[in-house]
């Protein structure tokens, strides 16, 4: 529980450090295309990180301990259920504009963009939360994967906030509140899990399932879509390397 706490805080303050250069950014809509290059470079980097961490730290350790059968079982069924989500609660994304029941699209956009990222983030403290009553280096490892990914995260949930409303504290505020619901995640999986153990693969695989989702259906085609595929790319690798060293180190 204790892990739990202290990587969903890490990951809540990563969020909140990311957000922070929206103070000493003067945003201008004649010119979006640096916005672009670095909204994309950060999805490539948040989608190689979560990548890495989703096999090496939740997905094999339930084949391992769980078999295929089982891992196969929580995958499929938390990117179900990632999904399901998805298509249940309005959100803005940032390129590629609203999704979910169109009676909410009348919602300030501002708080769509948010949900949106709140919504990227549910699996992200949930990983962290199964992780930890797993094993406590796993935990540590999904969680500082989690908190690095979360700094350019940060940025990208307050730069459209900012560009939408013009208000920087606002900004501040949901990218706050967004790297806090990664918390409430973590405490809440760690609770479930670590009294129930007989589940705990099929919550390591779940969790894995529900962030490739995010990355396949979200990250990945969000940061392809205004064509700034070499940003995205790049940010990928460094995301991939960083992640599959830091597992390397923390092994």
């Amino acid at each position: 529980m204790l892990l739990a706490m202290l990587m969903g805080t890490l990951a809540a303050i990563a969020t909140t450090i990311g957000a922070l250069p929206v103070l000493l950014v003067r945003y201008s809509n004649s010119n979006p295309y640096s916005l672009e290059k670095l909204l994309n470079a950060g999805l490539g980097f948040s989608s190689g990180v979560m990548i890495v961490a989703s096999f090496t730290s939740l997905l094999l350790p339930s084949i391992e301990g769980g078999g295929l059968t089982i891992s196969l079982i929580g995958f499929i069924g938390g990117a179900l259920a990632i999904a399901f989500i998805n298509e249940l609660i309005p959100h803005e994304h940032i390129f590629k504009g609203f999704e979910g029941p169109i009676g909410f699209k009348k919602i300030k956009t501002a708080w769509l963009v948010a949900l949106a990222i709140i919504l990227h983030n549910l699996p992200e403290g949930y990983s962290i939360g199964v992780a930890s009553a797993y094993q406590t280096i796993d935990g540590l490892k999904v969680g500082l994967a989690i908190s690095i990914q979360d700094v350019p995260e940060g940025l990208a949930v307050a730069l459209p906030v900012l560009a939408i409303t013009g208000s920087k504290p606002l900004a501040l505020i949901i990218a706050f509140f967004s790297g806090l619901s990664e918390l409430i995640t973590a405490i809440a999986a760690v609770t479930i899990f670590g009294e129930y153990e007989n589940i705990l693969y099929l919550g390591l695989s779940s969790a894995a399932g529900a962030m490739i989702y995010v990355v396949s259906h979200e990250a990945l085609p969000e940061s392809h879509r205004t064509g700034r595929e070499k940003e995205a790319t790049i940010g990928f690798f460094i995301g991939f390397i960083i992640m599959l060293y830091l597992d390397t180190l923390l092994a």
